[in-house]
């Protein structure tokens, strides 16, 4: 096969070079040679699938994977650096962020190239730059204010494992042969190509969060990535791990199947709930009133069909040797006033208490501070243990009628939701648009799932004719009155006109659009 034309169209990044090398951008090249034609026809199978099942108003176990969900088999067991989890940091890989992290005391840092990070070019490389430095125990930073950061000799880091970008997602400025670069495979195979080796012979290992996952076919197709980029550089097989975020309504459906295909690969499985809310209200946007969902607040991790997603998770994921991660925690202490700190302490301390008890292994925090709640009471209940696999929930019989019954969702549509979802919405599209994907937004720690919740809920609601609290429906003209409130409020937002006319785009567009990112990514 002839080596492939590779053209980057981005400006110069401070120490590009160092990542952008020939033989690293020769690597993705192959990758995206590979695999992305196959990557397309899952992306049209999407939305093939998600047709059939917003006209027939259900998803449903798949009957051609049943021995698969009735066989006996195992992942492969997990490598020493990945056993304990009990706390994950989850975040950027900005620099001073990055250090935060890894010094943090959590067990976990998930190095985040997706939702807490925006695509800007100079996001994409400077991250893989910082991980570079963080494998090799290298990375300091220094402020305009001359603060230094540097890794605290005291304080075991965190280990690394990298959420790359979902499979829909292109990289505009890396062309292989004139066609846009699979994000996901450019995210992947930059950091595997420079750090797998070092990795491995610091006792960890190249390890992954994978997001948007809607199958067990996606799965097969990160499997069979990974054992290509694991030839391609002689590292032996089963090297990479993988943690597959269950934060789609069809992976739901497909959760023993996704670590099947990944079992060489397989860490575990991790209950992304705002992505899943936005997945639900995506999936069934157009199915009727039955699918509705209340204010984003109302709908908690108690809500019935909640709980039967986690305790699936939880079983399923003990049944094969795999881990079961939390949710997030993505409270930001407010210094300013203790009481509001001390009731969201007590509300995290809560959540993460019903996880441990309900048997996960570890969970996520957003915020530093957060990691001792986190921990002390995953402590209560592990002790000196690493992880609770042994705890198979058995006792856990789920349905798919259980998975879908979203008309157990307690509280109602409400014109302060309405009002909140496009204050959110604006809000986090004008940090995103500057490049900062992690938004500290009413002290609460946001990422792209909370404008995609906040866009989808607002279409779906259009859509359906919903009558809010003071009586109103909610239509198109009532949500640009209600967005013109807001943008008013908003005044001084940067890059607030284009933030509010992608948010009225993607929420009152006739025709969906799958992922508010992808048009908006299109305005940097």
């Amino acid at each position: 096969m002839a080596d492939s034309a590779i053209e980057i169209t981005g400006p110069d990044v401070e120490r590009g070079g160092e990542v952008l090398t020939p033989a690293a951008l020769a690597f993705v090249a192959g990758l995206h040679t590979a695999f992305a034609g196959r990557r397309d026809e899952l992306l049209r199978a999407r939305a093939a699938k998600r047709e059939r099942a917003a006209a027939e108003r259900s998803l449903d176990f798949l009957p051609e994977t049943r021995a698969v969900r009735e066989a006996e088999w195992r992942v492969a067991p997990a490598p020493e650096a990945l056993r304990d989890r009990r706390v994950e940091i989850t975040g950027p890989t900005e620099r001073k962020m990055a250090i935060n992290a890894l010094n943090s005391g959590a067990r976990v840092w998930l190095a985040d190239l997706e939702d807490a990070n925006t695509p800007h070019w100079v996001n994409v490389v400077s991250g893989q730059v910082n991980l570079f430095d963080a494998v090799r125990g290298r990375i300091e930073f220094t402020s305009p204010q001359g603060k230094t950061y540097a890794l605290d000799p005291g304080v075991r880091p965190a280990t690394i494992v990298v959420r790359p970008r979902g499979w829909h997602l292109d990289e505009k400025h890396l062309l292989v042969d004139g066609e846009r670069a699979v994000g996901a495979l450019v995210d992947f195979g930059l950091h595997f190509f420079h750090n797998a080796a070092e990795s491995l012979a610091r006792g960890a290992g190249p390890y992954y969060y994978l997001p948007k996952v809607e199958g067990h076919l996606e799965a097969r197709l990160w499997d069979e990535v990974f054992t290509h980029a694991e030839r391609e550089l002689g590292i032996p097989h089963g090297t990479v791990r993988a943690t597959v975020l269950i934060e789609t309504i069809p992976a739901a459906f497909e959760m023993e199947e996704i670590l099947y295909e990944l079992r060489d690969h397989a860490a575990g499985l991790n209950a992304g709930r705002w992505d899943y809310l936005f997945s639900l209200i995506k999936y069934f946007r157009d199915a009727g009133p039955g699918f509705v969902l209340p204010d984003r607040d109302s709908v908690t991790m108690t809500a019935p069909f909640m709980r039967a997603y986690t305790e699936l998770l939880v079983r399923t994921c003990h049944k094969r040797g795999a881990f079961a991660m939390g949710g997030m925690a993505a409270f930001i202490p407010n210094r300013r006033d203790p009481e509001v700190t001390a009731r969201a302490l007590a509300k995290v301390r809560e959540d993460k208490g019903r996880e441990a008890g309900d048997g996960f292994d570890g969970s996520w925090v957003a915020h530093p501070d957060l990691v001792p709640v986190c921990r002390e009471v995953f402590d209560g209940v592990l002790g000196d243990r690493p992880n609770q696999l042994d705890r198979l929930r058995a006792d856990v019989t789920v349905a798919a009628g259980d998975l879908l019954d979203l008309a157990s969702a307690p509280g109602g549509a409400t014109a302060a939701g309405l009002r909140s979802a496009i204050d959110v919405g604006i809000r986090y599209l004008s940090s995103w648009l500057g490049g900062n994907g992690a938004a500290a937004i009413h002290n609460l720690m946001e990422d792209a799932a909370t404008a995609e919740i906040s866009r989808s809920q607002v279409w779906q609601w259009v859509r359906n004719g919903t009558v809010l609290d003071t009586g109103d429906t909610v239509t198109a003209d009532l949500v640009r009155g209600v967005l013109a409130e807001v943008r008013a409020d908003l005044a001084d937002l940067p890059d607030l006109d284009v933030a509010a006319e992608l948010f009225e785009q993607v929420a009152l567009a006739e025709d969906y659009p799958d992922f508010l990112t992808v048009p908006a990514y299109e305005r940097i």
